[in-house]
């Protein structure tokens, strides 16, 4: 894939979701509109801009011409759903006439995104292949979501993934372990766990928190008091108090295992709950099973 991937004028850095690991990336836009969450170094070299559709195109036709087979696709960068709804449905159909045997057409999404298109916007792009957005939660806690400058708050996440929901979309979605630090930890995974239970994600990720160079200073100096980062000890503790607490009223897919956890752990809810929770006795009985800070991948 590498070598067909070359031929695509990637403009990087370039993200994608773990699980879009071999899925086919285009670039419709570049960087993210908002880019001022604190913890987030991912856009802060890039302008935000949406690429014209001559290039869009020249590339689909191109990656279509060597890739015919693809079956799944991730539109980047961090703000594909901030494109006008015209041009985005103009972009998945032109896609799904290129790639006959195509499963997947997904992209990150920020709650602001989703609540600022219509129930009709939303039909559409569905209706044009669009079928899964990542959405990043990070936390429940209002207090921490306004220490972060997330730019939304726990209902209007609440209302965000319930409407993609309602509108036939699979939603996965992030949370960050340690985001609140030790002052707030308990607050943090308390709330997180009450949003999970009410949103319900198709999935769940769990990273813990990697503050880069190039973002600690402003993470901190939004953060108005002192931080205080959470050990791998307490990351346990967090991951234990968010799986307990989590009661989601349909299946919820769990997963710990990002590179950046001390301690991976998944499994479905509710079915499986009770055997993570017994996961995280062993690995509290076992510290030698956490992942050496040196393996970890952030």
């Amino acid at each position: 894939m590498v070598a067909e991937l070359d031929m695509l004028n990637y403009d990087y850095p370039l993200y994608r979701p773990p699980s879009e690991g071999k899925s086919l990336i285009f670039q419709v836009t570049l960087g993210c509109s908002f880019n001022k969450c604190s913890y987030c170094n991912m856009y802060r070299t890039k302008e935000y801009q949406e690429r014209p559709w001559d290039e869009i195109k020249m590339e689909i036709d191109l990656a279509a011409k060597h890739m015919p087979d693809t079956r799944r696709i991730f539109l980047a960068d961090g703000d594909a759903l901030n494109l006008a709804t015209d041009r985005m449905v103009q972009i998945l159909q032109y896609i799904r006439t290129k790639f006959p045997d195509l499963e997947r057409i997904s992209c990150y999404a920020m709650p602001k995104n989703i609540l600022e298109k219509s129930a009709e916007d939303l039909a559409r792009l569905y209706n044009a292949g669009l079928g899964m957005f990542y959405i990043g939660i990070e936390t429940g806690s209002d207090v921490i979501l306004k220490k972060i400058t997330k730019g939304a708050t726990s209902q209007t996440i609440i209302k965000s993934c319930q409407k993609a929901k309602d509108s036939g979309y699979t939603i996965s979605c992030m949370v960050i372990l340690g985001l609140g630090g030790k002052t707030y930890s308990k607050q943090h995974i308390e709330d997180t766990a009450k949003i999970l239970s009410v949103t319900a994600p198709d999935y769940v990720g769990a990273l813990t928190l990697h503050l880069e160079d190039g973002i600690r200073q402003e993470f901190l100096s939004k953060f108005k008091e002192p931080f205080l980062p959470i050990d791998d000890s307490d990351a346990l503790d967090e991951l234990e108090t968010l799986v307990s607490k989590m009661e989601p009223p349909t299946p919820v897919v769990f997963r710990a295992n990002h590179g950046s956890n001390a301690y991976p752990i998944g499994g479905t809810f509710p079915q499986e709950k009770h055997q993570m929770l017994q996961k995280i006795s062993y690995l509290r009985a076992h510290p030698e099973m956490c992942r050496p800070m040196g393996f970890r991948g952030f």
